[in-house]
């Protein structure tokens, strides 16, 4: 329950300082886009204030109308109370300088193939002109078909996802960003909608939490769907349908990229035969990997 005296607390600066303390006390824990109680705080209080999320310092003394105090203690109160990830109190997440529609239907976009289709998947696609067929394999909201098709300009793009639900928020960011024609959303449980399809590129964020994992999630990942985090009791059956049927969906040069979480040692015990290429991200090389055609026929 927080308490406080609404006449102290009239500035950016008290307010901020009130959300960290609060965040802190409650031990809220951040892993949807803000690393820490401050970043959040500042976040979530120029966002409801409708300023630019860049510049807190010229605002931080400037006195707020009653009403717009009564809105950020409100957002603080829930995020504090409810543990409601920040993305969903604001409905947007950003992925580098891409900002994305997302609610409950979906799961806060965050993943390292963001950063890897930034560089064009360079060196494995020495032309990007070419990739002219590209699948995004459980797309969630979207984000990753989004930067696929701006990082391949030439490709057309399947967004697959098993949840309607998903869809649904998927379209709406498609059409934020006049895709519809380049983006075509299809619901299927991986690949079983596509049947005689094939792909220069397939990508996916896949489900991948083990059960022991899943069973100790933070209340602020419980807001998020089940189905689009759980994979079983090592967290591989959504990656273990990729690695057994994405060879037939990718054309004669075409390559998989797959994020796996921290699932790397059980997937090389796992598939002991297949020759995992592990990319490097900003966290270090164990969370995302890449096969070829030719390697997934081994």
């Amino acid at each position: 329950m927080i308490t406080y005296d609404q006449s102290q607390l009239r500035t950016i600066r008290d307010l901020l300082r009130f959300a960290i303390t609060q965040f802190n006390s409650a031990n809220l824990y951040f892993g949807h886009g803000s690393s820490n109680a401050y970043d959040e705080a500042a976040y979530l209080i120029l966002k409801t204030l409708h300023l630019p999320l860049d510049q807190l310092e010229p605002f931080l003394d400037a006195r707020l109308l009653d009403a717009e105090q009564q809105q950020v203690l409100e957002i603080i109160a829930r995020r504090v109370k409810d543990r409601i990830p920040a993305a969903y109190l604001t409905h947007e997440a950003w992925l580098g300088d891409y900002r994305f529609y997302v609610d409950e239907r979906v799961i806060i976009p965050r993943s390292f193939v963001a950063e890897l289709l930034q560089t064009q998947l360079s060196p494995w696609i020495l032309d990007p002109d070419r990739v002219t067929s590209a699948l995004d394999l459980c797309t969630g909201s979207a984000c990753l078909a989004i930067l696929m098709s701006h990082s391949f300009t030439n490709a057309q793009i399947d967004a697959v996802d098993i949840s309607a639900p998903a869809l649904e928020v998927a379209r709406k960011n498609v059409q934020d960003y006049g895709l519809e024609n380049k983006i075509h959303l299809i619901q299927s449980d991986l690949f079983a909608a596509l049947s005689g399809k094939q792909y220069d590129l397939i990508i996916s964020n896949p489900p991948y939490v083990n059960a022991e994992s899943m069973a100790h999630l933070p209340q602020e990942y419980r807001h998020e769907p089940p189905n689009a985090l759980a994979s079983g009791t090592d967290g591989l059956d959504a990656t273990r349908q990729i690695l057994q049927q994405a060879a037939q969906y990718l054309t004669d040069d075409g390559i998989l990229v797959v994020e796996i979480g921290h699932n790397r040692a059980a997937l090389e015990q796992a598939f002991p035969l297949l020759p995992f290429t592990w990319l490097e991200t900003s966290a270090g090389n164990e969370f995302v990997f890449l096969l070829q055609k030719g390697q997934l026929l081994q």
